[in-house]
């Protein structure tokens, strides 16, 4: 069974998925970027910037289901410009977290308008 998580303070879909999926004791949540919850606009000219509005934006979805950022097990990043932005890009996410950091992947990506796009898996079985 799969439930969907759906929030007004996260990053509004806009395409056919859903903000998050619950399946057993994990929380899926889609690839988001920098969107503004109440306009839908992009946020930040910069990486950092952009990256702290894609980590608000999923962190609402992790509270939606009763979860902080110490439940995330995987991050999956994709950055438009991987060499020039991975430096700021990483001083913000790692600010986000406790050690023991995720699992992570960052790869450079074609992104349509952002400069950052993240998404998570989350373990609800603490």
């Amino acid at each position: 069974m799969k439930r969907e998580i759906r929030t007004s303070e996260g990053a509004p879909p806009v395409g056919a998925y859903s903000q998050g999926l619950v399946v057993g004791d994990f929380l899926y949540t889609s690839g988001m970027g920098p969107l503004d919850p109440e306009t839908g606009e992009v946020v930040g000219a910069d990486v950092a910037a952009q990256t702290h509005r894609t980590m608000r934006n999923l962190g609402a979805v992790l509270a939606a289901e009763g979860l902080t950022f110490d439940d995330v097990v995987k991050a999956t990043v994709h950055l438009q410009n991987l060499k020039e932005d991975f430096a700021a890009y990483n001083e913000v996410y790692k600010s986000y977290f406790n050690p023991p950091y995720p699992v992570r992947t960052t790869v450079g990506s074609d992104l349509k308008d952002i400069l950052v796009e993240i998404d998570f898996v989350a373990y609800k079985g603490r």
